[in-house]
C-alpha cells in the first residue's frame, strides 16, 4: 500500500480548499489573545487582591503564562493575524513574558520546521529528549528551559552566539533585540525595587516557574518517539484532547496539521484536520496516555521509537 507523504498530500489539495485554509484575518487572533491574556490579567488581579486560596491560584496563573508560548509561536509564523504589526506586537509581549526573544526564535523555529525531527539538523533535538526517569523529571520541572532561555538571551546580547540557523544579515538585529529585552527586564526590576513592591514576583515570576511543567508536558508529546523520517505525517504527533487544551494551546495539538502546512492559521487547523485526518500517521488520544506510555517505557528500559495509533 502506497504511503502518502505531506508533500503529495498538499499537492492533491483542490485550489479552493487551499484558498480557504490560507485566508487570514485579525478577528480570530484578537479574540483568542484577548481571552488568553485576559485570563493572565484576571489571575494577576485576584492574586494581588489576596482572594482566598491565592497561593494555589499562582499555579493556574503560571499555566496561562507558560502557554503564552503558543501565541508567540503563532505570531512568529505570521499567521495569527493578518496585520503584520499585530503579529510583531503580540510576539514581543508573549516573548517577553516567557523569556524568549521573538526574532531569534523565528530563525530557531523555522530551522525546526525545515529539518523536523532530523538528528544533527533540527535545533530542537540539540538538548535531547529524556531517556531516564531522572532526566524526565528534570525536563518536566522546567528548570533547564529557564536556564537555557536566559543563556540564549545573554549570549545573544554579548554577540557571542553563532547559531547556524541565524543568517549573517540578521545577527545584528538578534543582538539588538536581546539587549533590549535584558534592558527591559532590568528596568522592570529597578522599578519594583524602587517601589519596594513584590507584586511581579507573585503575579509573574513565581507563577511562571510553577506553570512551566505544564508547558513541558505539552511540548514533549509533539515529536518524542516519532520516527526520524522526512514525512511530516509521521515525524510529528497530533494529540486528541479537550477544548480547554486546544484553546490555551491555540490549536497546536493539531501538530501534524501544522507541520504539514505551516501557513494555515491556527483557527483553520480543525478544518484542515478534517481534510487530512485519514492520513495522520502518529497520533495519541490524550496527553495523559502519552506520558503514561512514555514513563512506562522509561521505567522498563524499553524506550525507543513507537508510533501511538
Amino acid at each position: 500500500m502506497h504511503e502518502i507523504d505531506h508533500k503529495e498530500l498538499l499537492a492533491r489539495l483542490p485550489a479552493g480548499t487551499r484558498r480557504a485554509l490560507l485566508s487570514q484575518s485579525d478577528g480570530p487572533g484578537l479574540v483568542r489573545f484577548g481571552a488568553h491574556f485576559g485570563l493572565v490579567l484576571l489571575g494577576a488581579g485576584l492574586i494581588l487582591a489576596g482572594v482566598p486560596g491565592w497561593p494555589l491560584l499562582m499555579v493556574v496563573q503560571g499555566l496561562f503564562i507558560g502557554f503564552l508560548f503558543t501565541p508567540l509561536h503563532e505570531t512568529i509564523h505570521r499567521t495569527a493575524f493578518r496585520s503584520e504589526w499585530l503579529n510583531t506586537a503580540v510576539a514581543t509581549v508573549c516573548g517577553f513574558a516567557v523569556l524568549i526573544a521573538p526574532h531569534w526564535f523565528r530563525y530557531f523555529h523555522f530551522a525546526h520546521h525545515r529539518f523536523t525531527h532530523e538528528p544533527g539538523r533540527d535545533p530542537e533535538l540539540e538538548a535531547g529528549k529524556p531517556e531516564t526517569l531522572r532526566a524526565y523529571l528534570l525536563y518536566v520541572s522546567g528548570g533547564p528551559v529557564w536556564v537555557g532561555n536566559l543563556k540564549v538571551l545573554i549570549t545573544n546580547a554579548l554577540g557571542r552566539r553563532d547559531d547556524p540557523f541565524v543568517p549573517a544579515r540578521a545577527r545584528a538585529k538578534v543582538v539588538r533585540e536581546a539587549r533590549l529585552f535584558l534592558c527591559a527586564y532590568a528596568g522592570v526590576l529597578a522599578v519594583s525595587l524602587a517601589l519596594q513592591s513584590a507584586a511581579l514576583l507573585w503575579v509573574w515570576v513565581l507563577p511562571a516557574l510553577l506553570g512551566q511543567p505544564f508547558m513541558r508536558l505539552y511540548l514533549l508529546a509533539e515529536h518524542t518517539r516519532c520516527p526520524h523520517v522526512a514525512n511530516m505525517l509521521q515525524n510529528t504527533r497530533t494529540t486528541f484532547t479537550n477544548r480547554f487544551v486546544r484553546f490555551i494551546a491555540w490549536n497546536m495539538p493539531y501538530h501534524i496539521e501544522h507541520h504539514a502546512y505551516p501557513a494555515v492559521p491556527f483557527h483553520k487547523l480543525p478544518q484542515f484536520h478534517q481534510v487530512i485526518k485519514d492520513e495522520l500517521g502518529c497520533t495519541q488520544r490524550g496527553y495523559a496516555r502519552f506520558h503514561k506510555d512514555y514513563v512506562g517505557a522509561l521505567s522498563e528500559g524499553r524506550l525507543g521509537l513507537k508510533d501511538q495509533a
